[in-house]
């Protein structure tokens, strides 16, 4: 079977198609970053208005590539939630249309399962069960995964999510949009300088007895500290390292205690957040010492794709798990683990 992938449930169009016996025949994206980082942060309106612009060009280069056309679709999955409402209805109302021109049915994905399933892209990948980190800018959760579909929420963010946490405090820092990679590029540059940390940020919930995390009161203590000295390139630096730290620290500990919680020994992670080199190295150091293996997509997979799309429908369709076909609907918001009661709605 050959499933085409669409992905608009923010600002990045992506576009793929999966062959289910040939993997991942071609994939495209286009970001808008360079549009939203004027605003410092995403624009809805925007956002929607720009995947009308991109999502058929994309599609027309995807199948180009791949060597196919129209008609040698057998299926098409989409972003049907979470996310912006505007942008989902984009890859959504292009999936039934298509869907109804061509036969084939459209199948709603869930934005989180198809980041979970991420790194069975990759030639490395995990066998179910799983625990999965699910770590960006609109979510922070643990998952045990024991198939397709077979998803417990372990804990999740009670406030901020570590990705939004990552693009408050760059703001904080007077650093532009987006957040993260210039949080992670400064940090990593204190970290190479050889000087001493001179600020310890709290660890929210660490000790909390659950497997919930909090970062609105990390982000309200990097602003009294960034409030107390004057901003310059060196302050800039010791602050993104001490908070990166406090962020990784938070989200391996977390981590461990749901591997062991679960005597499962296999973590993947995944979200806009895993692509940070600190948190990828100290994942993996602490879970070698308790006999685990972490996981994680390439990085072109990390942010918003629509391979991970293409991927999650296909499994669907293999693995005969329900499907939410055929139904010109988003869902704004949206449980992963209430996602089968959601189906053929």
């Amino acid at each position: 079977m050959i499933i085409l992938g669409i992905e608009t449930s923010c600002d990045d169009t992506g576009i793929a198609i999966y062959h289910t016996t040939r993997g991942l025949l071609s994939h495209a994206l286009f970001s808008q970053t360079s549009m939203h980082s004027d605003y410092g942060g995403v624009v809805p309106e925007l956002a929607s208005r720009d995947h009308i612009r991109r999502v058929l060009p994309l599609v027309k280069q995807t199948l180009s590539e791949a060597g196919l056309d129209l008609k040698s679709l057998n299926a098409i999955a989409y972003t049907q939630g979470p996310g912006l409402a505007g942008a989902l209805l984009v890859g959504s109302s292009f999936a039934a249309a298509l869907s109804f021109s061509l036969k084939i049915p459209a199948i709603g994905i869930h934005h989180l399962e198809g980041h979970l399933l991420s790194p069975l892209l990759s030639t490395s990948a995990p066998l179910f069960p799983f625990i999965a980190l699910l770590v960006s800018g609109g979510h922070t959760q643990l998952m045990e995964v024991h198939g397709v579909g077979q998803y417990k929420l372990l804990g999740e963010t009670v406030d901020d999510a570590a990705g939004e946490a990552f693009d408050k405090t760059a703001k904080l820092l007077g650093l532009n949009y987006p957040g993260g990679p210039a949080i992670s590029m400064l940090a990593d540059k204190f970290s190479t300088s050889g000087k001493k940390n001179n600020f310890i940020l709290p660890r929210p919930m660490l000790h909390s007895g659950n497997l919930n995390f909090s970062f609105s009161g990390l982000k309200t203590a990097v602003l009294t500290l960034s409030n107390k000295h004057k901003i310059t390139q060196e302050i800039q630096e010791e602050i993104a390292y001490a908070f990166q730290e406090a962020v990784v620290d938070v989200l391996t500990q977390k981590s461990m205690a749901a591997l062991t919680q679960s005597g499962l020994n296999q973590l993947v992670v995944a979200g806009g957040v895993s692509a940070n080199c600190r948190l990828r190295k100290n994942l993996s150091k602490h879970a070698e010492k308790i006999g685990a293996t972490v996981f994680y997509p390439s990085h072109e997979f990390c942010t918003d794709n629509g391979a991970m799309i293409a991927l999650a429908g296909a499994m669907r369709l293999q693995e005969k798990a329900p499907l939410a076909t055929n139904s010109f609907t988003v869902k704004p918001r949206w449980d992963l683990e209430a996602h089968e009661m959601l189906s053929n709605e």
